[in-house]
């Protein structure tokens, strides 16, 4: 895979007509190759004059030049000190050439289809010392796990251009500069990214969107995909009562004989999904489902929970936000970020990890990779559920009390 990095040139080779780029380590300047591809031929002859106008020393073959003009280069592979496949992509006007450091290019960021990173060290919490490439080598990291609940989906997302230091904007509509690899689905007049593939959601990663959310369906369902509730108390210091929510919905699923899995929200709630067989099930039917359990949690435990729509006279109460499941509406996909302080994601859980002490602080996104590591993922068995999971016996049941 290819990776971008940074480097000052100190040279020109007239010969081969390659330019000698540099990075610093240990302070001092050390060699790393030469490129050329990628420069347009406008772009060779400026920065050929550049270097002859501020040349150090010339021969017949070569000159040398003082460090200071910085540029990014694409490259596949660092050997022996030595550059393999470098590639021109920008110039870099805005830093200094001493923060073009061997260090860092081990550590660059990766490069998927091209895509060029701007401003890879832009910070993006103000808590947290992450960086656009810390972001997106996280989203390459998690892909595997998170592209599943994209796919052939209508996507949301909500962009943060300055990071968690400035404002956001909800963006439905693929811009017109979306390069040609994205995959879209004209839907009700909005011509919407259908994120299918790594390369889409690095490119999103990009152009920071954090929050990716998703409707209840695929492209290709007649009804609903799965069947979320949204267990949202009022503030994350009530984190508790989405945890007893969750305990107690548990045991009545289990009764149900339903296969269920939970996450966090990423924000101060929980979220239980159960997964349905694609196009055997209408919105009309889970409604009637998620209205059942919002008034059965409701009428079992009245101090804690609410079916209330206005916040102000929730008194402090868990939402049951069994309205949320319908046609049209989105839920955050699983392993998104959050554009909130803390950078905590929306992460799958265990059923047995829901103890009283747990938090959402538990789940930032600089801790979401080493967890799949050793945990691995809760929703490694979700798609195979999908086959499995009997509901139509629920709607049976529910009938009864119509």
């Amino acid at each position: 895979m290819e990776k971008l990095g940074r480097f000052f040139i100190v040279g020109y080779n007239k010969l081969t007509q390659f330019f000698d780029v540099a990075v610093l380590h240990n302070n001092e300047i050390k060699k790393v190759g030469a490129f050329s591809k990628g420069l347009s031929k406008e772009e060779h002859a400026v920065l050929l004059q550049v270097i002859l106008n501020n040349s150090l020393t010339e021969t017949t073959t070569f000159v040398n030049v003082k460090p200071g003009i910085c540029v990014e280069l694409s490259y596949t592979s660092l050997e022996n000190g030595h550059l393999k496949s470098p590639f021109f992509m920008n110039f870099l006007f805005d830093i200094e050439w001493t923060s073009c450091t061997l260090e860092k290019l081990t550590d660059s960021t990766p490069l998927i289809k091209n895509i060029k990173i701007s401003h890879p060290d832009k910070p993006l919490f103000k808590d947290k010392t992450i960086t656009k490439k810390d972001y997106l080598n996280y989203l390459q990291d998690v892909s595997p796990y998170m592209l599943p609940f994209l796919k052939e989906r209508l996507l949301t997302v909500i962009r943060y251009p300055h990071g968690t230091y400035g404002d956001s904007f909800y963006q439905k509509n693929c811009p017109e500069y979306a390069p040609e690899f994205i995959d879209t689905k004209m839907h009700e007049g909005i011509n919407y990214i259908v994120c299918n593939n790594i390369e889409t959601l690095y490119w999103l990663g990009n152009q920071l969107a954090f929050e990716f959310h998703i409707p209840f369906q695929t492209i290709h369902s007649n009804g609903p995909s799965e069947i979320v509730l949204d267990l949202d108390p009022p503030s994350r210091d009530h984190f508790h009562l989405a945890i007893k929510a969750a305990k107690i919905l548990k045991e009545v699923f289990e009764g149900l004989k339903l296969i269920t899995f939970i996450k966090t929200s990423g924000n101060k709630g929980l979220q239980i999904y159960i997964p349905l067989p694609e196009n055997q099930f209408s919105y009309d039917q889970t409604r009637q489902f998620t209205e059942f359990i919002a008034d059965y949690l409701v009428t079992k435990e009245p101090t804690y929970f609410t079916t209330e729509r206005l916040k102000k006279n929730r008194h402090n109460k868990l939402y049951v936000d069994y309205l949320q499941h319908a046609k049209g509406k989105t839920i955050v996909a699983p392993y998104s970020v959050r554009g909130n302080d803390g950078a905590f994601t929306a992460t799958p859980l265990y059923w047995d990890e829901l103890a009283d002490n747990l938090s959402i602080e538990a789940f930032p996104l600089d801790k979401t990779i080493q967890r799949l590591k050793e945990k691995g993922c809760p929703f490694q068995t979700y798609f195979e559920a999908k086959e499995k999971q009997k509901f139509e016996p629920v709607l049976h049941f529910l009938k009864q009390f119509n």
